[in-house]
């Protein structure tokens, strides 16, 4: 077994430590340290915490996240179809009339439920 085949993984694994930690060390090295007490406080708004920091969220929050990652991803899907349209042919654009399709009738669903509205 050579061990040369391995440096170039070495020296990227290297360079990648260097730029994660260097540039950490550096700010606590070289930076400023000047305690205060606003600055340890919980919150720097102007106000003593009230409540529990752990209270739960309206789970319409973490819907409308994932409808906008499923909706983004998929649109993202459009741009390389869009690019090879002409390689692709008729075949291709229809594929990609069906999945633009199924997905206006996933957000028609989605927006028909009542996902999309704050205040229901």
């Amino acid at each position: 077994m050579n061990l040369e085949q391995y440096l170039p993984v070495l020296l990227f694994i290297a360079v990648g430590l260097a730029v994660g930690v260097l540039p950490q060390l550096a700010g606590y090295v070289l930076g400023p340290s000047r305690p205060d007490p606003a600055k340890g406080s919980a919150y720097e708004c102007g106000f003593e915490p009230f409540g529990d920091a752990r209270m739960q969220f309206n789970v319409r929050f973490y819907l409308v996240a994932i409808l906008f990652i499923i909706f983004d991803l998929e649109i993202a899907f459009l741009f390389p179809w869009a690019l090879a349209l002409k390689e692709i042919g008729l075949p291709g654009f229809i594929a990609g009339m069906v999945f633009l399709g199924i997905l206006c009738i996933g957000f028609a669903y989605e927006w028909a439920k009542g996902a999309m509205d704050w205040e229901a």
